[in-house]
Order: structure tokens, then C-alpha cells, then sequence
């Protein structure tokens, strides 16, 4: 078995994979590494299953060595951290490679090794981002925008009458409540976003059949109202991952 850890701003998602496939996933909160909580939800996750190894990508500096010193404390593994040096499954031609979220590049492998390439991965987290592997199987770049939860709660932090929503479907395009108004808002112009961004990825890839992986927090909300997304993958980045540790372990 091989442990997946992708630590991003607000959860860390662990991951527990074999040669082939993700076969479970969790969440922790990111803020746990800093408190001394994760080793014990690690052993939990984790079981009595034995362990190969394990792989990481972190967007978030301060727990990546916390996390590394778990696993060496609890298994005394192997761990493959995910950074532009260690990456297989895509090239890069990006000009200044050490920049770019190693989640993000995670995300770039799952698609190009299960979708082809080109092709392009929304991935719905505190940021929406897209990544764009091209013809030749690099990653060339994205877009970032606020995350849908970022957006709402700014919007609630910021003024004195609008309250913070839970953000869910939402039939009607005319708000009957303040509540009612910041949800269309927020799902059917997040929506719009979306497919903008989409069309114009399209046109400037010259490729009207592109495919598009939707993946992060709200993407079947999002994605899966939408005919330009061609699939939602809840566990793309851990199945980036698990690409990754498989072809290094496969080339010692």
C-alpha cells in the first residue's frame, strides 16, 4: 500500500492506494500538523495495512516538514514529496517551474495519463485553478480565481446585511431572499465563469473537443451541471500521486 498525503490550505486529503487505484481517502484539517494531531489520525487512516511508502505535494510550507517527520517517525518510509524535480508523467514548459502548486502538477499527470493531452483540470478548492497540459504532454500554465467559498465569505465579511451561506444547488435564477440571491449568484455565475474560461482555453489550444477534468470541493456541484466538463474525479490529485510514486519505485 502506498499513503497519499495532499496538503492544501484548508484540509490535508490522505489517501491509501495500491499499484493501481486510490481504494480510500479522508480528510484532516491542515491546521491539525501544527497541533501534534496528524500521527494519530495517520495510524487510524491507515490501519495495520503495511506500507511501501509514501508520497506528498503541499501547498503549504510549514506543515511539508512535519508531515515528512511523521512518516518517518511512525513507519520509517520512504517519502517521494511531488516538486518539479521529481515530477514524471508530463513535462514542464512554464518559465519559472519551482512556482507552479505541486498539487497543481499532480493534477496535470492524473489527466494527461488518463485523459490524453491536451486537455485541462478545474480544480474547485480554495482557489479555482485550471492547469493546461498541451499537445506535447507539458504543462504550459493556468488560471487561478477565488474559490466559491472564498467568494461568499468575503462577500459576508465585508458587508453588514449579507450572511454567510451554505452553498448548494439553487433551481431559479431570481433570488426570493437575500440568501436565495447570493446563492444564484455564486453557483449559476460561478457556472458562467467556468465555461468562459473553458471556451476561450478551447480556442486558444485549437481544441473544440478538449477535455476537461473537474475535480476539489465543489466540483460536482459545479461540474456536473455543466456539458463542457467531461468527467468529475473527486480523487485526482491522490491518483496524480499515486502515477507519480508508481513510476519513480518502478524506475529504481
Amino acid at each position: 500500500m502506498i499513503l497519499l498525503l495532499d496538503i492544501g490550505n484548508t484540509n490535508t486529503h490522505l489517501g491509501l492506494a495500491d499499484s493501481r487505484r486510490v481504494l480510500k481517502q479522508t480528510d484532516i484539517p491542515t491546521s491539525a500538523w501544527f497541533k501534534g494531531v496528524p500521527e494519530k489520525a495517520l495510524q487510524r487512516f491507515t490501519g495495520r495495512g503495511r506500507l511501501e511508502g509514501a508520497a506528498l505535494c503541499s501547498v503549504v510550507p510549514r506543515a511539508t516538514p512535519l508531515a515528512h517527520r511523521a512518516i518517518q517517525s511512525l513507519w520509517q518510509l520512504p517519502c517521494l514529496e511531488l516538486t518539479p524535480k521529481t515530477l514524471c508523467g508530463v513535462g514542464i514548459h512554464y518559465p519559472r517551474p519551482e512556482t507552479i502548486g505541486p498539487d497543481r502538477l499532480a493534477n496535470a499527470v492524473a489527466a494527461r495519463h488518463h485523459f490524453g493531452a491536451p486537455s485541462v483540470v478545474v480544480d474547485f478548492g480554495t482557489a479555482v485553478t485550471f492547469d493546461v497540459v498541451d499537445r506535447a504532454g507539458d504543462y504550459v500554465g493556468g488560471i487561478i480565481a477565488p474559490g466559491l467559498a472564498a467568494m461568499t465569505d468575503y462577500l459576508h465579511e465585508k458587508t453588514a446585511l449579507l450572511p454567510r451561506i451554505r452553498i448548494r444547488e439553487v433551481r431559479s435564477a431570481i433570488g426570493k431572499s437575500t440568501e436565495q440571491a447570493m446563492l444564484v449568484g455564486a453557483v449559476h455565475g460561478y457556472r458562467g465563469l467556468i465555461l468562459e474560461l473553458i471556451r476561450e482555453l478551447k480556442r486558444e489550444l485549437k481544441a473544440p473537443r478538449l477535455p476537461v477534468v473537474a475535480t476539489g470541493g465543489y466540483a460536482e456541484l459545479i461540474g456536473s451541471k455543466l456539458s463542457a466538463i467531461t468527467a468529475v474525479e473527486p480523487l485526482l490529485t491522490l491518483e496524480g500521486l499515486r502515477l507519480v510514486w508508481q513510476t519513480a519505485h518502478n524506475q529504481r
